[in-house]
């Protein structure tokens, strides 16, 4: 089966024609009857602090709609994968009708036959060109889509913008510029990191992989090889390691720190300048108020210019093949269009999977929001579309490439060449 990595920048604007509108677009007449059904479904905990009586407001409307009760099951990122490979094991009878499905699970699940191909439905509910691409792409295998986009997430840049104006520093547009705000920081603002090179993040490091040029894998005839230790891609691992390993503008302590801990230092003030997610800003005002005005975003820069790509990840919700599957289809698109979609963002602060709902984001002009919006829709990216990529990132082969070249135990290129025999041997294994 021949499939492709969207490691391009995802040309498109915010100003796509709405498609979808209202309480789940598309199809309206063609609700299916619900009455007395009951549809089970996992969402995953966390992402939205105050999920239940958003469900609650969701299970009613479509009880309205359909007649039917929905029954949801809080499930734990941590062991979710699990989880799901069990019950797929288990056969119908053990699957949820509806569930939250992270992009780079989709290739696995979709696989084994489990998860419904909707693109008809997709197509015919008038939904397909008002999706975010590189979404919609993700949870798209061989042409089939299995499930909707639901909200996603990107990384840029996050700064502290009273720092910058304090010392006359602009925000940077390329590699040249990032290396020389960081210097100034680091002179001005000694107390803070100013810049951390986290070893255990790995989507920090995938954006200088991307932004120089390389790619993560490559795909030929339905067979995936590691890229990660070719030319260009050496070229972005060394840029960033080195403002750790050169310029010395990350302190040990942050080689092996994750994403998770670099949000832990920014609440308590001591970050001048990171990667950070499009949730970040508003995260960091929460845990520590007195930076509220402070803060501004930026994308990734490029490395002469324009943006570095960034991953774009975030949740499908997709159908499984069970008896209730049309009904479990008018659930997916009642929360993933419309009102329930818009609210769902809202609330957790990452973006919808529709153009038409991110053209209402980009219109509101908010300084904290809108770079992002831009890296996610001009130059987000994706990792391999292969369930071995799942078993590469349980086995933290990039972070592990990082932390060995931060901490000096291995040079740039053999640290990549040790990582691309590392992802080549769970590639052959899903052959």
């Amino acid at each position: 089966m021949k499939r492709r990595v969207i490691a391009a920048g995802i040309a498109l604007t915010l100003g796509l024609t709405a498609t979808a509108c209202g309480e789940g677009s598309g199809g309206e007449n063609s609700a299916t009857d619900g009455k007395g059904k009951t549809l089970t479904v996992w969402i995953m905990e966390g992402t939205n602090p105050d999920a239940r009586p958003f469900f609650k407001e969701a299970a009613a409307a479509f009880k309205k709609k359909t007649g039917a009760n929905i029954k949801v099951e809080y499930q734990q990122w941590a062991t979710a994968q699990k989880k799901f490979t069990t019950a797929i094991e288990g056969g119908a009878g053990q699957v949820p009708d509806v569930a939250e499905v992270g992009t780079t699970w989709v290739p696995q699940f979709a696989e084994t036959g489990a998860l419904v191909d909707v693109t008809d439905k997709v197509e015919e509910s008038g939904l397909s060109d008002d999706l975010v691409e590189g979404l919609k792409d993700a949870g798209t295998l061989d042409g089939k889509q299995y499930g909707m986009p639901w909200y996603a997430g990107v990384r840029s840049v996050v700064y502290r913008k009273d720092l910058f104006e304090k010392h006359k520093i602009k925000p940077p547009t390329n590699w040249k510029e990032l290396t020389a705000a960081a210097k100034t920081l680091k002179e001005k603002e000694p107390d803070k990191v100013a810049f951390p090179v986290a070893g255990g993040a790995e989507m920090f490091a995938t954006a200088f992989i991307w932004g120089a040029g390389g790619e993560l894998a490559t795909e030929k005839d339905g067979k995936w090889k590691s890229a990660i230790n070719s030319p260009k891609s050496v070229e972005g691992i060394a840029y960033y390691t080195g403002l750790a390993t050169k310029e010395k503008l990350s302190p040990a302590k942050v080689n092996t720190w994750t994403e998770k801990e670099v949000g832990d230092a920014w609440n308590k003030g001591q970050i001048s300048m990171s990667i950070g997610g499009n949730w970040t800003p508003k995260a960091i005002i929460e845990a520590n108020p007195d930076l509220k005005g402070k803060l501004a975003a930026i994308p990734i820069p490029g490395q002469d210019g324009g943006m570095s790509r960034s991953f774009l990840g975030g949740s499908y919700l997709s159908t499984f093949n069970t008896e209730n599957k049309d009904l479990a289809w008018e659930f997916v698109k009642l929360l993933t269009t419309g009102k329930f979609a818009a609210k769902w963002a809202e609330q957790t602060n990452y973006f919808p999977g529709q153009n038409s709902e991110l053209e209402k984001v980009a219109a509101k002009n908010d300084p904290l929001v809108e770079p992002f919006a831009k890296q996610m829709l001009e130059a987000g990216a994706t990792v391999p579309k292969t369930k071995a990529y799942g078993e590469i990132q349980a086995s933290q082969v990039i972070p592990r490439m990082i932390q060995s070249i931060l901490s000096g135990k291995a040079s740039v290129q053999e640290a990549a060449d040790k990582a691309a025999k590392d992802m080549d041997a769970i590639f052959a294994k899903d052959e």
